[in-house]
């Protein structure tokens, strides 16, 4: 089966599912409201949906941060609206700030936003936060317009000179953009984040004095593949102001003797995690891909914007005209990974040609597919150059692929970079180390650019170093106090 033929008929699936509607009572109001799912269906989603999420970003490895972070989310998932709904939370391996949620009880948070984090109140109130989106079942409604988002996408794939027969490629990461509340609903996730972080004792005023310092990093509304967390969230300061207030009613309604904000135990559990982007998992310096972890290279044309995913890296132009895919191929043998391969992206091969690319063995396969628009009867080929290299036994594979009337315009392009591919011996580039976050204490009192100075950190990154920690540089810091500091 053609995957176009495969595509129209998921959306044909997803259309029909999505016109069948149930009156059901919202776990949060109490309010009968449309929903699109049950709660059993809201759960496969979500166990469907993860894997897509980690291939996407990749999974940070911290046992004892996750399962702090777990444990915080079960017990806030005893007292919150949904109390018998099971609870996965997952740490990305990215390094954008953000937190969110999909249907089901799945909660991720990137290692980006758990390195701003500066004590365990603030990560509570933001995963409590996350989970008021999931128990007031706004991922579910989310979901519904996701699923229109995709069709859309889709069609316009099917329809316009893009590469239907690498859909999947171009949707990896895509889905999660349409992951964005209203503004109603993120008011009401912060007043649940409120509530199920004062419940178990925690200072819900840190929540808004965190959000503070996301509106002082000024990110931009999308970022690394997902909405930021405030790309769509109420004005900063109308919110700051509203969660302060709906934490005191709460601590004064609660009356507990403390309420905890703990700041040096997490900053020793963050003590050492990877800040910024990580090179063993693949950075360009120039028009130069280097990934230590897997010891290759390779060189793609200046002018393209490369994207490294977990999973592959994706090369194209301004124009749009082409692409460029590599990634992992799969098989017992070269010439087994290549017809597995070309059999599942259901291309037409018009020659195979074997060689080899920096004294490794290759094959370079040359397809095509032809799409036809049912609507207009058109059709459209695409043209698909393919270098398969076994690299000591380890199979990869670069695609190249552009429309008929454009192909001969990139062969030359393609054609450079699969046969640049070679394995990296340099020790320098092996050995390249992310930056990380080490915790301190200060030595002296006094200001907190005298501390950050006093362990090397540079005149240019002091102000970063100072929104990291959630101060002013001139604030007054005692002796003892741990502070975040960055190296490698």
């Amino acid at each position: 089966m053609k995957l176009t033929n495969l595509i129209l008929k998921l959306a044909a699936i997803c259309l029909a599912n999505i016109i069948i509607v149930s009156c059901a009572v919202n776990p949060v109001t109490g309010k009968k409201q449309l929903m699109f799912m049950s709660e059993a269906q809201e759960v496969q989603m979500g166990a469907e949906y993860d894997p897509q999420v980690v291939a996407t970003f990749g999974e940070y490895q911290d046992a004892d941060l996750l399962n702090f972070i777990q444990a915080r989310a079960n017990e806030m998932g005893r007292v919150s609206h949904r109390p018998n709904l099971t609870w996965h939370v997952k740490i990305l391996d990215s390094p954008v700030v953000n937190a969110f949620a999909v249907p089901g009880g799945y909660i991720y948070l990137t290692r980006g936003i758990l390195a701003q984090f500066t004590n365990e109140a603030e990560l509570v109130g933001v995963l409590g936060h996350e989970m008021g989106h999931i128990t007031a079942r706004h991922s579910v409604s989310q979901q519904s317009k996701q699923t229109v988002g995709q069709l859309l996408l889709i069609g316009g794939m099917i329809a316009s000179e893009k590469f239907a027969s690498y859909a999947e490629y171009a949707m990896q990461g895509m889905q999660l953009l349409f992951l964005k509340f209203s503004r109603d609903d993120e008011r009401q996730a912060d007043q649940l984040g409120v509530i199920y972080s004062s419940l178990i004792g925690y200072d819900a005023q840190k929540m808004a004095d965190f959000f503070q310092v996301l509106n002082k990093m000024s990110m931009p509304e999308e970022e690394g593949g997902v909405p930021t967390f405030l790309s769509t969230h109420p004005d900063p300061v109308d919110r700051y102001n509203t969660v302060k207030q709906q934490a005191r009613e709460w601590q004064d309604s609660l009356d507990l003797p403390v309420y905890k904000v703990n700041a040096d135990s997490y900053l020793k559990m963050i003590d050492g995690i990877v800040y910024g982007e990580d090179p063993r998992q693949g950075y360009t310096d120039g028009n130069i891909f280097f990934h230590p972890e897997l010891k290759f290279k390779f060189a793609f044309p200046a002018g393209w914007e490369l994207e490294n995913l977990p999973t592959q890296v994706n090369m194209a132009p301004a124009d749009g005209k082409a692409l460029m895919v590599f990634t992992f191929a799969t098989g017992s043998t070269l010439d087994e990974a290549v017809k597995s391969t070309m059999e599942q992206l259901g291309l037409t091969v018009d020659g195979t040609t074997p060689t080899s690319v920096n004294g490794m063995p290759a094959v370079q396969v040359l397809s095509r597919q032809v799409n036809q628009d049912q609507a207009t009867g058109q059709t459209q080929t695409n043209r698909v150059m393919s270098y398969f290299i076994n690299y000591d036994g380890s199979y990869f594979v670069f695609h190249g692929i552009s429309t008929d009337a454009d192909y001969n315009s990139y062969t030359g392009a393609f054609k450079s970079t699969m046969t640049n591919f070679s394995k990296l011996t340099d020790p320098v580039r092996l050995n390249k180390k992310p930056d990380r976050i080490y915790i301190k204490k200060v030595q002296t009192s006094g200001s907190l650019a005298d501390a950050l100075r006093y362990y090397g950190v540079k005149q240019d990154k002091l102000e970063e170093l100072a929104l990291l920690n959630n101060m002013e540089l001139t604030d007054r810091v005692q002796a003892g106090k741990l502070i975040k500091v960055i190296g490698q």
